[in-house]
């Protein structure tokens, strides 16, 4: 990117981290995730092992439970984690106590159903859901009884269902080709039924029906919203369905360039694994966007004995060194970011690699809407988000791009303030000024977020596998006034200049632009139904409001100062033309998101104007307030009047203005004017002034009264000056002169 950083591991976007998880324990049944808890379950004989999943996947001994023998289909711990729940056949699930070792069981009829999974609930009306052929039974759970209750039973067949708790969404399929489906979501709001609806099949060649497998329907939380990928694997296409209370909308169709897909949700970025190519592609549907971010790239295993090597080692290679298989056939990918290779007893966590995100696209503006969006790894999203914004203005790329990027940056920062309490400082100036290139998520309601038990490997269960400034803002008129007339003292067409690495365009993006120009289909041209402006989107487990995490991420405007302007200024003193226009544009950001610029961005002003003696100009930002009046432009200003006298005058009117007595009194004598300087420290009581100050103007004039005047002020004023050496040599002095 060049608007970025280099990236030694440019050759993927998404990589593991070694070393993983190890559960490779001996005798264990399986291994099994239970996303609600976020455990990962290794039962043997007699006991159920299990690791705590948190952000980092770090090696360590499991915890441990002891259970009945027997078989085992699925293992969920109930959402208080005081009870386990056991699938032990097609007909049964044991429920044991953790605190007593008592257990019960649900059985149902063997010979007209068969119990495909249940799941652990915050729903208020139930604790259980257990899912058979024949329907649902929502049951509650009495740990001091030991028992079971039936609270409901709703009747549909189910071939199969598909269950995440981030999502809270269960779905039935049923049908000769399992492509219709009922759908619930059972959340601690209460119980949401969809409607029906039916996933869209290819007919084969020889007009045969294929049968849609659970492995080939994935649900994924993005960005609080819950979409539904459906591979078609005849027409080599993903469907990608979002739910709405009201209605199941397709809303776009992915390519797929594999037989076998898998898919992951990784800091709302959706991947889809191509698992015979073994390549992973990368969508960001923030914006209803299905073009991928890049070109296919492999995974990469970071952490490696020959990390410094990584980026040029094939995936053949990197397999060997960690003793595994990329995409070999015991990884199950788990939603939403987890891969559990159970042929060797690891467990690995995808993640971004924003870095290489950044260096792959010269979209400066791009690039940071898609950072602003990310909330891991938070210190590298706004290191990589100040450095595209620096290289972007050293470049001399057009300042209509780079006030792009900055509106983008400052506007993410005034959102962060926001939600956060809506800080001093932060407002907005227009209603246009509330809608930014960051749309709101939609209005969802929340539900307490804790995430079933999806089985890994081959088991009957088709359970898929900085501060803010405060003061107000400025005035939104004032600026634009001001900044358009300095605007017409400024030749546009000599500062929008591109340098020639704007032609370049990485490989891999020109790849992506031209698959999803080919290949990717129009959502408008595919939706099955259309949804009323009052349909409601359904709430996610985790309904993320786009914002709650920004307040890290956010650049603040002393930020952007200090690591963009401060470090470019000097490389751009021999132009700088086009850093004051860069300015300009940097304080109409602020003034459009109602944000208060930093004093020093003021001085850096002054100082790029009188580099190239445009006085004039500085005079107009200062009388129409543009250069909001501060001590430091105001000493700023008195610096550059050695060269410009009425430069001077504008920062000494400028600190009696701001009613900064010291400093304008010692400007005052600075400039000869004592007698005023004198009338003025008696009229605003200014004692910080030395009176040796005054007494050397005194006698440096040589007027016998004004001398005899100065004496008698200070000693009228501060009664102590009598005591002084001043006061005693002086008095002396003024003898002689006498």
């Amino acid at each position: 990117m060049q608007g970025g950083m280099s990236s030694p591991g440019a050759l993927s976007h998404a990589y593991v981290q070694h070393p993983p998880l190890r559960c490779d324990i001996p005798d264990i049944k399986g291994l099994f995730y239970d996303d609600a808890n976020k455990f990962l379950v290794a039962p043997t004989a007699d006991r159920i092992l299990y690791w705590k999943i948190a952000a980092s996947t770090q090696s360590g001994p499991p915890n441990s439970d002891p259970i009945n023998e027997g078989p085992i289909l699925s293992v969920r711990f109930s959402l208080d984690q005081k009870a386990i729940g056991i699938q032990r056949s097609s007909h049964e699930v044991e429920f044991r106590n953790r605190e007593t070792g008592e257990g019960c069981s649900k059985k149902c009829r063997a010979d007209s159903e068969t119990i495909l999974g249940f799941f652990w609930t915050d729903c208020p009306t139930c604790d259980v859901i257990i899912i058979k052929t024949s329907g649902l039974d929502l049951l509650v759970y009495e740990p001091q009884s030991n028992a079971l209750r039936l609270v409901e039973s709703k009747k549909c067949s189910a071939t199969w269902y598909l269950y995440t708790h981030e999502s809270r969404l269960l779905l039935l399929a049923s049908g000769m080709q399992c492509t219709l489906f009922t759908g619930y979501q059972f959340s601690a709001g209460g119980i949401v039924k969809l409607p029906k609806f039916e996933m869209v099949m290819s007919k084969s060649e020889a007009n045969n029906k294929p049968v849609l497998a659970a492995a080939d329907v994935h649900i994924v939380t993005v960005y609080g919203r819950i979409y539904c990928l459906q591979l078609d694997r005849v027409g080599m296409a993903l469907n990608l369905y979002r739910f709405y209370r009201d209605a199941v909308v397709q809303q776009g169709t992915l390519p797929v360039y594999s037989s076998r897909i898998a898919v992951s949700a990784v800091d709302n970025i959706i991947m889809i694994h191509q698992i015979d190519a073994k390549v992973v592609i990368l969508y960001d549907v923030f914006m209803d966007s299905y073009a991928p971010i890049s070109a296919p790239l492999p995974l990469l295993v970071r952490g490696l004995a020959s990390n410094s090597k990584q980026a040029a080692q094939p995936a053949d290679q990197q397999s060997s060194a960690y003793g595994g298989t990329l995409y070999g056939e015991g990884w199950n990918f788990l939603i939403p970011d987890l891969i559990c290779d159970a042929e060797n007893g690891l467990l690995w966590k995808l993640h971004l690699d924003l870095e290489a995100i950044a260096a792959s696209t010269s979209d400066a503006p791009s690039i940071l809407e898609f950072l602003q969006r990310r909330k891991s790894d938070l210190s590298m999203v706004k290191t990589l988000s100040l450095a595209i914004v620096r290289t972007t203005i050293l470049e001399r790329r057009p300042v209509t791009l780079v006030a792009k990027a900055m509106d983008i940056i400052l506007d993410s920062y005034s959102r962060s303030m926001k939600m956060v309490g809506g800080a001093a400082g932060v407002r907005r100036t227009s209603e246009q000024n509330q809608q930014s290139s960051f749309q709101p998520v939609e209005d969802s309601r929340v539900v307490s977020q804790e995430p079933p038990g999806t089985m890994i490997g081959p088991v009957i269960n088709t359970d898929s596998a900085s501060g803010v400034e405060s003061g107000q803002s400025q005035s939104n008129s004032g600026v634009e006034h001001g900044i358009a007339n300095l605007a017409a003292h400024v030749d546009r067409s000599s500062l929008n200049t591109s340098s020639d690495s704007d032609g370049i365009t990485n490989t891999s993006r020109a790849v992506s632009q031209a698959t999803s120009s080919s290949q990717i289909s129009d959502a408008t041209g595919k939706r099955p139904q259309v949804v009323g402006e009052d349909s409601q989107p359904l709430a996610s487990g985790t309904s993320m409001q786009h914002g709650t995490h920004v307040a890290s991420v956010a650049i603040s405007p002393i930020e952007m100062v200090q690591s963009v302007f401060v470090l470019v200024e000097d490389e751009m003193m021999g132009d700088p033309a086009y850093l004051i226009a860069v300015i300009m544009e940097f304080l109409r950001s602020l003034s459009k998101a109602g944000l208060k610029a930093p004093p020093d961005l003021y001085v850096m002003m002054t100082a790029l104007l009188a580099c190239s003696n445009r006085y004039a100009e500085i005079a107009l930002f200062v009388s129409n307030k543009i250069l909001e009046p501060s001590r430091e432009l105001a000493m700023q200003l008195i610096d550059l009047g050695r060269h410009h006298s009425l430069t001077r005058k504008l920062g000494v009117d400028m600190l009696r203005e701001r009613c900064l007595h010291h400093d304008y009194v010692a400007a005052l004598l600075q400039d000869g004017y004592y007698l005023e300087a004198l009338r003025y420290a008696r009229k605003y009581k200014v004692i910080t002034v030395q009176p040796s100050l005054f007494l050397e103007e005194a006698v440096a004039k040589n007027i016998t009264p004004n001398l005899a005047a100065v004496l008698s002020f200070f000693a009228e004023l501060t009664p102590s000056f009598k005591t002084t050496s001043d006061y005693s040599r002086y008095r002396h002095i003024l003898s002689e002169m006498v």
